[in-house]
């Protein structure tokens, strides 16, 4: 199993063992008892998506004690013209911590990091990067609280941050982290400086105060990115940031795979038409199902590896339904087609609002979010 920001694959048989993830990485796991006793109710905490954590807790405990200087961060590698479903869960749960916390949001588009890894231009990272930002603002953020910005555009401003990064981690920090080797391009091995200055607020000197306590929700493949940023906090401004991170979305082909935007096939993008996402289910799917319907009938379906159920369980509101599916699909009474046509309709709702709101970010609409 290897799992960095750049590359995510199973063990032996393919699957991403999150419970040895939390054990490698460090990590500890977000339980529902957690989410019971701070009242997060969002589905992505209550069904388990959300699984592990870093001092998350801890900022909850400053929230609840009245504490005002919380604020999110996350981020887009910019790759594409149009971002697909696993990029939308860390959005959901900022947004969600938005509205409930009212407090500020940066996020960083590292439209630097795809032109140093892919073969872009970096105007077409550039590009790129303006409208992932679209697709962002249409989650439904406040832009009186959520500061986006292009690194290309912005990232000197926090100069002095990302040299003092850079003073405090060895080559050999960042080449067991990351796994950079000698032929590991000079950018490659430089960037990580960048995404990680955004976890001290001192990087946003006329948005954030100095004090200021990070939380980022993502993808558990960032990971080490904000390990490193969490052992030289007392050589910045002192304060640890506290992550989040979810489970991959899983690619159509796999419920233990990772939903890639390079490979269009397998992907669900969140420009897609409703006839381009049912074929991509119906046609791609995995199907936890029996091979035939009297097996099936008599001996159930593996909603856990059903990648059209694990669609549902991210984006599903009815947790009633959800539940009903579920177990109707391990006695055998619903069939991987009508469970394929129950995940069909989500997506395509899910999708289908979501266009209607992006139609409305225009550029206009965008410059407000890049203003501190």
């Amino acid at each position: 199993m290897n799992i960095t920001p750049w590359e995510v694959s199973g063990g032996e048989d393919g699957a991403i063992d999150y419970n040895k993830v939390i054990e490698q990485f460090g990590c500890n796991e977000f339980t529902p008892e957690i989410a019971q006793k701070y009242n997060l109710d969002h589905i992505l905490f209550k069904r388990g998506i959300v699984f592990a954590h870093r001092d998350f807790t801890s900022a909850l405990e400053k929230i609840q004690s009245g504490c005002k200087t919380i604020y999110l961060y996350t981020g887009r590698g910019p790759s594409s013209g149009s971002m697909h479903l696993g990029h939308a869960v860390p959005f959901l749960l900022c947004k969600y911590l938005q509205d409930k916390f009212k407090c500020k949001l940066v996020i960083q588009m590292t439209d630097d990091e795809k032109f140093i890894w892919k073969d872009l231009s970096l105007e077409e990272t550039i590009k790129y990067g303006r409208e992932n930002a679209k697709d962002i603002a249409a989650f439904g953020f406040d832009p009186s609280l959520t500061f986006i910005f292009s690194n290309t555009l912005y990232a000197h401003n926090f100069i002095k941050n990302t040299l003092t990064i850079e003073k405090s981690l060895t080559l050999k920090d960042v080449q067991k982290v990351f796994g950079f080797t000698d032929k590991s391009k000079i950018g490659q091995v430089s960037f990580p400086v960048r995404q990680i200055a955004p976890c001290y607020a001192t990087s946003f000197p006329s948005y954030l105060p100095s004090d200021g306590i990070c939380i980022i929700p993502c993808s558990i493949d960032q990971d080490p990115y904000f390990r490193l940023a969490r052992d030289i906090a007392h050589k910045m401004n002192g304060i640890k940031p506290s992550t989040i991170y979810t489970y991959f979305l899983p690619a159509l082909q796999g419920a233990h795979t990772k939903m890639s935007a390079s490979a269009q096939e397998t992907s669900i993008y969140l420009s897609d038409t409703p006839e381009a996402i049912k074929k991509k289910i119906n046609k791609y799917a995995f199907s936890g199902g029996r091979d035939t319907l009297e097996e099936h009938r008599r001996l159930g379906g593996n909603p856990d590896v059903d990648v059209a159920y694990q669609y549902m369980k991210f984006f599903m509101e009815d947790t009633q339904k959800l539940e009903e599916l579920r177990a109707g699909y391990i006695k055998g009474e619903v069939l991987s087609g009508e469970m394929k046509a129950a995940s069909i309709r989500v997506i395509q709702e899910f999708v289908k609002e979501f266009q209607e709101r992006r139609k409305k970010i225009t550029e206009e609409v965008l410059e407000g979010f890049y203003v501190q």
